[in-house]
């Protein structure tokens, strides 16, 4: 044999060319998001500190700080400024305490002690109280218990962040079945116009890693998981129990292929079964909290005091709360020619004065309205019939929102997203499309 054509063929075998193999394998694209979401954390918290350090900020709010009214000794930890070690750092830390930081700070310091406190769900307080209890406690004597606390806040939110964006990269993988649009939809979600909420202390990060990554398991077939994070989500923010929404979609499905297809009613009755204790899942942190403020707020109290809406037939507290101090009196002049109401309710924000709001939100509106219609011009018999009605074929592509098969779909219409432009005012309708950002996911056929 040719010498020259030995050396030749041994030099193309895999065994000679393991540079050359290992140069091909795939580029793990997690860690890539995970070192994006990092580095545009990292950019709005120094644009944060710059700015705070060169302009005066509008809301004067975190300099509200009186003393505890519970007489608990943990909740009494407001040190002076003269007794800490860097004083400077710690007055610098609170000064960034504003807006709804002011109210889970205080929460998780004092409790909940005024009625309309029970408006901000615990799961952010709980945390925060956590985390400054344990990982940021040898902090405390250095700049300030409560500095602390704000901190502690800072680094829950914006590691939270980091990992939702990780599981939108897992999701965005799942639905689309492409790498380059997932990394690219992911990196949006990491510079998108909400940052500042998702630096802040804000439930933003919260209820987008349960809400993102509960969606991931739910597709991934992890029903149990999946439920537990959306179940957290509802204890984030009040409107991630319409997460469950999902399996009731899910459920819907699945009876409908037991009864039609595989004509089995006890199959049918098992998946409905199933789905109704995970929704009692995802609901049960929302209404135990409601319940705990009703406890709290009309069973504490003499009769002369009790509230107006604990003698509801239906004591509601959330409702009452929103509208009661977030729609008659929360009127704010950011501009003298713009003025925000924070109203909520079914269709109560919308009125003219609040035009220039809706013209700030319109790019947003818009691209997420085209796109919705656009998908339903391409497949109306699928989108107005919910996929029930729609070919086989298009059935297993959208297989993704009801696990019945292999392939998955790559758009949705997100209930929550319908909820906000209905019911909550002008700061959901600018943040809850990045909150949860399927809009992201929007690809040409």
């Amino acid at each position: 044999m040719n010498p020259n054509t030995t050396l030749l063929k041994s030099s193309l075998s895999p065994k000679s060319q393991p540079s050359l193999m290992k140069s091909n394998k795939p580029v793990d694209e997690s860690k890539l998001v995970f070192r994006f979401a990092i580095v545009s954390r990292l950019l709005i918290l120094t644009l944060i500190i710059t700015w705070r350090s060169l302009l005066t900020p509008y809301d004067t709010s975190a300099t509200l700080n009186p003393n505890c009214l519970s007489s608990n000794p943990n909740n009494t930890t407001t040190e002076a400024h003269d007794s800490v070690l860097w004083p400077s750092i710690g007055s610098a830390i609170e000064s960034s305490i504003v807006w709804d930081g002011v109210y889970f700070v205080r929460i998780a310091q004092c409790g909940y002690e005024y009625e309309q406190s029970y408006a901000f769900l615990p799961l952010l307080p709980m945390l925060i109280y956590a985390f400054s209890r344990t990982v940021c406690a040898p902090l405390v004597p250095i700049i300030g218990y409560r500095a602390v606390l704000g901190l502690s806040g800072y680094a829950i939110n914006n590691i939270a962040f980091v990992f939702a964006a990780v599981y939108f990269y897992r999701l965005s993988l799942l639905i689309l079945k492409d790498r380059s649009a997932a990394l690219r939809a992911s990196t949006l979600f990491c510079f998108n116009p909400a940052s500042i909420f998702y630096s802040s202390v804000y439930t933003e990060s919260l209820y987008s890693l349960f809400s993102l990554g509960g969606l991931y398991h739910l597709i991934s077939g992890g029903n149990t998981v999946a439920t537990l994070f959306l179940a957290l989500s509802g204890s984030a923010r009040s409107n991630g129990v319409l997460n469950a929404g999902y399996f009731c979609f899910q459920a819907m499905h699945q009876a409908y292929d037991a009864i039609v297809y595989k004509k089995r009613f006890g199959l049918a009755v098992q998946s409905l079964a199933a789905a109704a204790v995970r929704l009692l899942c995802i609901f049960a942190p929302f209404v135990a909290f409601q319940v705990y403020g009703y406890h709290n707020i009309c069973l504490r109290r003499i009769s002369d005091e009790t509230r107006p809406w604990c003698k509801a037939g239906l004591p509601l507290l959330y409702n009452y709360l929103q509208s009661h101090y977030w729609y008659a009196h929360s009127y704010i002049n950011l501009y003298p020619f713009l003025i925000i109401s924070l109203g909520v309710g079914f269709l109560r924000y919308f009125h003219l004065k609040q035009l220039p709001n809706f013209l700030l939100a319109s790019p947003i509106l818009s691209l997420a309205f085209f796109s919705i219609l656009s998908y339903a011009k391409s497949q109306p018999e699928f989108v107005f019939s919910l996929g029930f009605w729609s070919p086989g074929e298009e059935k297993d592509l959208s297989a993704v929102f009801y696990s019945l098969g292999e392939s998955r779909s790559s758009t949705t219409v997100h209930i929550p997203d319908i909820y906000s432009r209905t019911v909550r005012g002008i700061s959901l309708k600018h943040r809850l499309p990045y909150d949860f950002p399927l809009i992201y996911l929007l690809k040409k056929p």
